[in-house]
């Protein structure tokens, strides 16, 4: 492990975890009716709960034993915080002082660009999980009326992982306001951002003194307290979850919510926004979704949710630079600003490299898993659905029509790496894989070319 560098350690870490994870699920211990569930099953859980997915090929709730759900609740919980995060934890807990190269690879799994306060930060991370978990809980617990359930549910909620022992996820709780409020309130916490739950106090008092003490301070007062990144999440992720509701409510009113009241159409509508993006729940069934909606729908998953949170995707601030720049091209501008600060080019070029390689990888795995399934083509919109599944696994969302439980064993493969992928992230895995810097003493001569 001392000659892996910090990329290959968090993906080691991450295929330790889902190995051991699979071991167990595939006890007989682990299922409810005492037989296992067979090892390919198993190591589909262990993956899709470790890289907080939710795609399941066995129903949750009643093929697992108490046993297998409290495995796949620690899964999801390590797998959403990161291993990293919690073996540092673990570690300061217990005395220790890190060495240089695990702050530098605790760095790169937080996405740091420094080792300074990475202690503080860890703690604070851990105890704000933990208190939103446990706020989550109990205030699922008057509705779902079972403590594990409201223990198991605020966690894999938080978690963005999709995963319920509900067999129809959230469908019978489609009109109940309150619960729709807690569940995406829970997933909006999950997918923001620890950065941006950092900063969430300042917000805070400056919302008190305007309101309660008629402060004068205006909105500047507040962005200037504040970091690019919490600026920059927020307000794409509201842009992303009004524009979510109103076109899946344009698209769905006459079609799958006909018949609905407008709380209903409402609710239904704001739900699906903000699961889309990385969580898995659902109040309606995906599988009856017009195929506009579908194609929506995997336009969300792509974007996901926001960086340094539980949830997966490109992420929304790899969205806004490189609107930024669009922006900055079309007024021929030769740098990139966002709320009146520069964005480093490295930064950018980082933005293009996630987008390329996480298009390259749900257009090949979709061509490949839809050669292998070809034996269902006969479904209707079959290629959708296969290109729904392949983005919902890469962006670890979990919303599924319907064919991850009919996979081959090729497939099930297919998607279970798609997943890996999406959790470690591309640009992960491309450094894992890459050779070391090549240092080049000399430059080449330019030349033009026609491109567009």
């Amino acid at each position: 492990m001392r000659k892996l560098r910090p990329p290959q350690i968090v993906i080691f870490s991450f295929l330790i975890t889902i190995i051991l994870g699979a071991t167990v699920l595939s006890l007989p211990q682990s299922s409810s009716d005492g037989v296992s569930i067979g090892i390919i099953d198993a190591f589909f859980t262990a993956t899709s709960a470790t890289c907080v997915t939710g795609l399941i090929v066995k129903d949750t709730g009643s093929a697992f034993s108490r046993f297998g759900h409290t495995v796949i609740l620690l899964l999801i919980q390590i797998g959403g915080l990161g291993i990293m995060t919690f073996s540092t934890f673990f570690a300061i807990l217990f005395g220790r002082n890190l060495t240089l190269r695990e702050n530098v690879v605790v760095k790169g799994a937080l996405d740091r660009h420094s080792v300074v306060g990475l202690k503080a930060l860890i703690i604070y991370i851990l105890g704000i999980t933990l208190g939103i978990e446990a706020i989550g809980a109990v205030c699922l617990y008057p509705k779902l009326g079972d403590a594990y359930s409201s223990i198991f549910h605020s966690i894999s909620t938080f978690c963005n992982a999709g995963f319920s022992l509900n067999a129809a996820s959230f469908i019978k709780y489609r009109e109940d306001a309150y619960v729709n409020l807690v569940i995406a309130s829970l997933i909006v916490l999950g997918g923001i951002g620890f950065i941006v739950i950092i900063d969430l106090p300042k917000i805070c008092k400056w919302f008190f003194r305007k309101i309660f003490l008629r402060s004068h301070e205006d909105i500047r007062h507040l962005f200037s307290r504040i970091s690019l990144q919490t600026k920059l999440a927020v307000s794409i992720s509201v842009i992303l979850l009004v524009a979510g509701g109103i076109v899946f409510f344009l698209i769905e009113n006459n079609r799958l919510l006909y018949g609905y009241g407008l709380k209903g159409k409402i609710l239904a509508s704001f739900f699906q926004s903000v699961t889309a993006r990385t969580a898995g729940f659902n109040t309606v069934s995906i599988q009856n979704l017009a195929s506009p909606t579908l194609f929506f729908l995997i336009i969300l998953m792509v974007i996901g949710a926001s960086p340094g949170s539980t949830g997966g995707g490109i992420k929304t601030c790899t969205l806004g630079v490189i609107v930024a720049w669009a922006w900055a091209m079309i007024r021929n501008r030769p740098t990139i600003h966002i709320f009146k600060r520069n964005i480093p080019r490295p930064i950018f070029r980082k933005a293009i490299m996630i987008i390329g390689l996480a298009v390259a990888w749900i257009v090949i795995f979709t061509m490949l898993l839809s050669f292998v399934e070809d034996r269902n083509e006969a479904m209707p919109n079959y290629f959708l659905r296969i290109l729904f599944e392949v983005t919902s696994a890469f962006g670890t969302v979990g919303l599924s029509t319907g064919i991850t439980p009919i996979l081959s064993v090729f497939g099930k493969f297919l998607i279970m790496l798609t997943m890996f992928v999406g959790r470690v992230g591309p640009l992960t895995l491309a450094l894992a894989l890459a050779a070391k810097e090549d240092i080049t003493f000399y430059k080449y001569p330019d030349e033009k070319v026609m491109v567009g």
